[in-house]
Formats: structure tokens, C-alpha cells, sequence
């Protein structure tokens, strides 16, 4: 055990180092003189050894007590992995329920819930058979987080054996119907755009879908072009990178996590309350008109692919081809 630097006072330092050969008398016979010699050499090992562990106890103390310097990673370099913050996810139930949803590259697909879709042969009964019967999409039920915002629509997620995050919002209920464009269906929109920035902060890529939206075949063949967005919008002009031009629609999009898109969600939730009376997509459509995407440097890419039930061409034989 190693001792305290303290008690190694000047006296016990004189105690040790009184070990010493004692003189030898030269009238001594000659084999008393070996005998002498003989235990000379005996000390003078056992000093020797002494001296080797006061060495090695002296470096064990310095290095005890010596300067941190002696072991910053400088002195003893080590290949270590650059930081990531996207590794430090937060191990909430948001951070469960996304891990537990996406795909290695931490992209999945999110869709809001509430009770007016869980009706039989319902919205979300419809959403989940295009998925199931579409070209190639029904392995993407795997990576589909279905976020409910009633207690109703919770439990009818996790009783179809779904991927299912209960959004909770202080002071406001979503478990009564909302009419369109009323005060409490343009809080749940602005409360999703809350919620979606978010998951863009914590590092994951998403499409977000409306439940209106039928899933014919799988878009991720289509989703690999480098851009930051790629949106649905109504009215295509044919001219998929000229987004301020196009009119928009939130309902599909999918968006990569980096800091331009983080950027956008800051700016378009914090527009929420000089913006009353609109909903974010209203909003968002007003900022696209403003030059957003060109002021945050963001690669916009607007698809007419993605139409929901409302919205569906008369030709849906040339629209599943497209």
C-alpha cells in the first residue's frame, strides 16, 4: 500500500538510509574478514534493493501527486471518434420511439393521429391498406411512427402492433373534433410543427405524410437526389426547382436533418404568433414567396407525385405511372 506523502518526515528518510556497511577492522583474521565480506555483500544488495524500491515508490508518488500534464492525451495519444451530437439522443420516450422506428440512416416516416381517423374502413385504415397493397411499400410500415394526439387514437395505434409516440400538449386538447381552419385545428397544426422540429433537432430525417395521402408505391427511389426538401405542392408548374413559384403543400415532404432545415423550423414556428389566424402551411407558404429557401442556401425540390385523396387527378391510371 502506498503511503501519504506526509509520513515520509526527514527522520524516517534518515531511518532508511542508515542502513549502511558498518567499518571494517583490518587486524581482523582472514576468515573473519570473509565472513565480513561476505555479509558486506549481503548489505550491500539489500541496499541496493532499497534504493531501487525508493526509486520506483518515489515515481509512484509523483505520479500520484505530479502534474495533470503527465496524463492529458498529449502525452498519451489515442485515436478517438470526432464528437457527434447526434449520438447523444435523448433516451426519453421521444428518443425511444424514434430509434426504435428509423432506419439506420435515422430517416423514418411520421403521420399525425386523432380519433376522426380510426374508424373502421376509416382514414387510417385506408392509409395502412396503400401501404400493405401499394408497388414495394409495405416493408415501410416498419419505419412508420404513428403520433397520436388523443388518448383514443393511442391506443388503437398500439393495438394494431404500430410503431406509436403519444404527443402530449400542456393546456390545450386534441380529443374533441376540429373543424377546419378553427382555433383549435390551427393550435394542432402549429403544435405538429413544434413536434417535427424537434425530430429535425435530434438528428433524424423524416416524411411526413397526411393520413389523406394513398401510398402507391415506395417514394425512397425517388428521395436521393442531395436535396434538404423535397415537398408536395398543388398546381405544378413543371419546374421542380423553382419552389417560390410553386404552390406548396406540407401534407407530403421529406426533409434531411442538417442545420439549414433546423434553421427553417426556428423561423417558421417562431412565426406563429405574429401569424394569427393562419395555419403553418399558410405561413410557410408566405415565407417560400419571401425567399426562405434561398436566404437559409437549402436545395428545394417541389414534386407533384404526391397528391392526397382530395387532390387526385382524374387520370389515376397515368398518376400511379407517373
Amino acid at each position: 500500500m502506498l503511503l501519504p506523502s506526509s509520513q515520509y518526515s526527514e527522520k524516517n528518510r534518515r531511518h532508511i538510509w542508515s542502513a549502511q556497511v558498518p567499518p571494517m577492522d583490518l587486524a581482523t583474521s582472514g576468515a573473519a574478514s570473509a565472513r565480513e565480506s561476505s555479509k558486506a555483500v549481503v548489505v550491500g544488495r539489500r541496499t541496493s534493493i532499497t534504493v531501487c524500491s525508493l526509486l520506483l515508490l518515489s515515481l509512484l508518488i509523483y505520479a500520484c501527486l505530479g502534474p495533470p500534464e503527465l496524463f492529458s492525451s498529449t502525452a498519451f495519444p489515442v485515436l478517438q471518434h470526432p464528437f457527434d451530437a447526434r449520438k447523444n439522443v435523448e433516451r426519453d420516450e421521444l428518443g425511444i420511439a424514434l430509434e426504435g422506428t428509423s432506419m439506420k440512416n435515422k430517416t423514418l416516416i411520421i403521420a399525425i393521429l386523432n380519433k376522426a381517423y380510426i374508424g373502421e374502413n376509416g382514414m387510417l385504415d385506408l392509409f395502412l391498406q396503400s401501404l400493405h397493397q401499394g408497388e414495394n411499400t409495405e416493408f415501410l410500415i416498419n419505419y412508420l411512427l404513428l403520433v397520436a394526439v388523443d388518448e383514443l387514437a393511442f391506443n388503437r395505434c398500439k393495438a394494431l402492433q404500430l410503431h406509436c409516440y403519444y404527443l402530449v400538449s400542456e393546456g390545450v386538447s386534441f380529443s374533441k373534433e376540429a373543424f377546419y381552419m378553427s382555433g383549435n385545428f390551427i393550435k394542432m397544426m402549429w403544435r405538429r410543427t413544434q413536434f417535427l422540429r424537434e425530430v429535425l433537432r435530434r438528428g433524424y430525417s423524416f416524411i411526413f405524410t397526411d393520413m389523406d395521402i394513398l401510398w402507391l408505391r415506395n417514394p425512397l427511389t425517388r428521395l436521393n437526389g442531395g436535396e434538404d426538401l423535397q415537398i408536395s405542392c398543388d398546381n405544378y408548374n413543371g419546374q421542380p426547382f423553382d419552389a417560390a413559384s410553386n404552390l406548396i403543400n406540407t401534407g407530403f415532404y421529406f426533409i434531411s436533418a442538417n442545420s439549414r432545415t433546423i434553421a427553417l423550423f426556428d423561423r417558421w414556428y417562431g412565426a406563429m404568433n405574429s401569424s394569427s389566424g393562419m395555419k403553418d402551411q399558410d405561413v410557410l407558404l408566405k415565407m417560400n414567396f419571401d425567399g426562405v429557401f434561398e436566404q437559409l442556401d437549402m436545395k428545394v425540390r417541389v414534386s407533384a407525385q404526391a397528391r392526397s385523396i382530395a387532390h387526385l387527378p382524374r387520370d389515376i391510371d397515368r398518376a400511379i405511372r407517373a
